[in-house]
């Protein structure tokens, strides 16, 4: 079975942060391994009230999972919310020692490293730590193989205002990484996900719901990685994911729920029906 190491936050009652992604990679049949950066009884946008992982038990923990023999079995390792600067250097180091320890026992042939960089978002802006920020975008995004930021963090990223979908997909270009990019500008009454690679931009556009549950960035980015380590071709596995995406925001508008029904739609998540319009740039 393949396997995830997802770095990333932990929310209890939340379907956000690593917590969903968990769920999601279970869907797919990809065992998940998350360790937590910092951990919530419930959403922060909610007045939820947590305790950020110190760097000496980040780093326990992964020692942890490095001794049970785990690095060399990582088909995935996803990286979201930081909170410490030490523990983005932590993570960096840890993808560092996946990707050079033995994999005579693992499911996939090298490891994919997924960087969400989770920075901010519009209208709010950053709402980490500055050097957090910077850490990441120095120490995280030349180790990717794929980024997959939100428009806003995009713009952090490249440093330059987006304003359309063309600016997205340059920006994008700018970081020298493929990238799949959520919240971008589609038509009136749609939203978009932005795949980009060296050689193509396609921006897969769906409904806008104004009332859809946080987390969906955090559902992209987990299918998405699940469909590389199925060995889906990477434009397919951004299609499955923006489908994915509004899939399960569709449902929870229709069933009125404030998260998103990851488990009682795992088979629609991985086998998504919804309709997205594909427009290539």
């Amino acid at each position: 079975m393949p396997l995830a190491l997802i770095l990333s936050s932990f929310v209890a009652a939340s379907r956000i942060g690593g917590a969903a992604q968990q769920y999601v990679l279970a869907a797919h049949k990809i065992d998940p391994v998350l360790a937590p950066t910092v951990m919530f009884g419930r959403t922060p946008a909610r007045g939820g009230r947590g305790e950020v992982t110190s760097p000496e038990v980040f780093r326990r923990m992964l020692g942890d999972i490095e001794a049970d023999a785990l690095f060399g079995m990582v088909d995935l390792i996803i990286t979201g919310h930081f909170s410490d600067p030490e523990q983005v250097e932590i993570a960096a180091g840890v993808i560092e020692r996946v990707r050079t320890t033995d994999r005579s026992d693992a499911w996939g042939a090298r490891p994919l490293v997924l960087v969400d960089p989770v920075l901010g978002d519009a209208p709010r802006g950053l709402y980490v730590r500055h050097e957090v920020a910077q850490a990441v975008e120095d120490r995280l995004v030349p180790l990717s193989d794929w980024v997959t930021p939100n428009l806003w963090e995009l713009g952090f990223l490249a440093d330059r205002q987006i304003e359309t979908a063309a600016d997205a997909r340059d920006a994008a270009r700018s970081l020298g990484k493929p990238a799949l990019v959520t919240s971008t500008p589609a038509a009136a009454g749609e939203i978009g996900l932005l795949y980009v690679d060296k050689e193509e931009a396609v921006l897969f556009s769906h409904r806008r719901i104004a009332t859809a549950p946080n987390g969906t960035g955090d559902l992209v980015t987990a299918s998405f990685g699940a469909g590389l380590v199925e060995g889906r071709d990477p434009r397919d596995a951004a299609e499955r994911a923006a489908r994915a995406a509004a899939e399960t925001v569709a449902a929870a508008e229709a069933w009125k729920s404030t998260e998103l029904p990851i488990v009682a739609l795992a088979d629609r998540i991985v086998n998504p029906v919804a309709q997205v319009r594909a427009e290539r740039f």
